[in-house]
């Protein structure tokens, strides 16, 4: 059979959009989107006819049900929410690709009220005037930190650089070189500061950088000190940096800022649940840090955005920065964080609510227990695969505690049906996306990263990932 034979066997649009499977969507999914998927489909197979070889065309079949059941997929799964919610086996806490801290469902109802309508975003209920939306976090922040103010913008990238273009734009900013980090998305520091107009002066080795080092660094056109806590890596061996106290004492001898990003941004102190010491943005303030920078969707286990606390005479001039405006947060953001914050007045009820904390204080006894709980949930689907529970280590990531090994539980998977790499896959384009990883082709979840709730699913995922043909 030739190539314009076997074309001339691809059906017509009108043939397809005139399919009984086809009319049966219609009413609930657009012609237009319909039509586009049916040109688009047959237009791939056309495509690869044209590409065989003469050789191979004898093997190929026109099935005109194989193209409707393609074209009611690809049309289900554009009506479909591309940002979905996913079931996180893969033991990491803060995973940025699955979007880092997940909120606690304690806290739908206050965030759901105000994006489902009016709310007092900019206006003062007292006064009936305008308002600032920064009014609603702005004094729960400055109670829980000790900071004397408080700005929020969309990330912690957008607060450095607004730090930065306010106080150092056009001058210099001294930074250890040990402390130029990468902070996520290819975005470094050099290159934030630079977008920020102010000019980098780095100092010391990537090792080690002492006081004199900053000391000799300063001049006429000094505008700030900067030290970038890095939480994200940790340098070991043979290093030294300065304190922040020492910092923050030069800086007062020099009449000089003091400006601390410490990325991560936690409240509590991690070491009274047995995690490693990490810098508490309390401690930066009392240390008499003039600007301290942090995220709000790490650690702190709330939405994205950038916190900028600190001197109020230093806060005052960032709110008259045009940038403050094109980095401002919505509604929803200050809703989620106003709720979040709410959590910690009392410590115990932030760590026994907000996921984030829940999840990395949790010790391997309770998660034990979940784990036999769905491994005898999964036995009992008497599907053809080995199952057992197993000793290994969670990671908190989202660049935070990069040294922390959370012990926890997991179920370790051997299919005998199919492959390890073939269910992983089915796992991730299961209805919920189920992602797990791949050790020594063993599949492995991790219990840590799973909520209860989510058990029927995995077990529908496992089903239909190890009977699907």
């Amino acid at each position: 059979m030739k190539k314009a034979s076997l074309l001339s066997k691809l059906p017509s649009v009108d043939e397809i959009i005139n399919h009984g499977r086809i009319n049966e969507i219609v009413e609930d999914i657009p012609r237009t989107l319909i039509t586009e998927k049916i040109r688009k489909t047959i237009e791939k197979y056309r495509k690869e006819l044209l590409a065989l070889k003469d050789d191979n065309i004898k093997e190929v079949k026109i099935d005109t049900e194989t193209i409707v059941d393609e074209v009611l997929i690809s049309c289900k799964k554009f009506m479909e929410m591309n940002l979905k919610e996913v079931i996180n086996g893969t033991g990491v806490v803060l995973h940025t690709n699955l979007g880092r801290s997940i909120l606690a469902d304690e806290l739908k109802e206050e965030i759901w009220a105000v994006a489902s309508g009016y709310s007092t975003l900019e206006i003062d209920v007292e006064t009936g005037k305008r308002g600032s939306r920064y009014s609603h976090v702005v004094e729960l922040i400055r109670f829980i930190t000790g900071a004397e103010d408080a700005l929020v913008v969309n990330n912690n990238a957008a607060a450095v650089m607004l730090v930065l273009s306010t106080l150092g734009k056009d001058k210099e900013v001294i930074v250890s070189r040990g402390e130029l980090v990468e902070i996520g998305g290819s975005f470094r520091i050099p290159d934030v500061m630079e977008q920020s107009g102010a000019k980098l002066v780095d100092v010391g080795a990537t090792n080690k950088t002492h006081l004199w080092d900053y000391e000799n660094a300063i001049g006429e056109n000094t505008a700030a000190l900067m030290k970038v806590h890095t939480s994200n890596y940790r340098i070991l061996g043979f290093t030294e940096e300065i304190s922040l106290k020492d910092m923050v004492e030069l800086g007062k001898r020099r009449n000089i800022p003091v400006i601390e990003d410490l990325g991560s941004g936690v409240l509590i102190d991690l070491k009274k649940y047995g995690l490693t010491y990490e810098p508490t943005v309390q401690d930066s303030v009392a240390a008499g840090t003039d600007i301290v920078t942090f995220s709000g969707d790490k650690l702190l286990g709330g939405p994205q955005a950038g916190i900028i606390i600190g001197k109020k005479q230093f806060i005052d001039k960032m709110k008259k920065n045009p940038l403050t405006r094109a980095f401002r947060i919505d509604k929803l953001t200050i809703a989620a964080l106003e709720a979040t914050l709410r959590c910690y007045l009392r410590e115990d009820y932030a760590v026994s609510t907000l996921p984030t904390l829940k999840m990395i204080t949790e010790g391997v006894i309770s998660i034990n227990d979940r784990a036999e709980k769905l491994l005898e949930m999964i036995t009992d689907l008497d599907l053809n695969m080995k199952i057992e529970i197993h000793d290994d280590y969670s990671q908190i990531g989202g660049g935070a505690l990069p040294l922390e090994k959370l012990p926890t539980k997991v179920l370790k998977i051997k299919a005998n049906n199919i492959s390890t790499a073939q269910l992983e896959e089915r796992l991730r384009h299961y209805e919920k996306p189920i992602f797990t990883r791949i050790q020594d082709d063993i599949l492995i979840i991790d219990i840590r990263t799973i909520k209860e709730r989510d058990f029927k699913a995995i077990c529908d995922g496992l089903r239909n990932g190890v009977l699907s043909k």
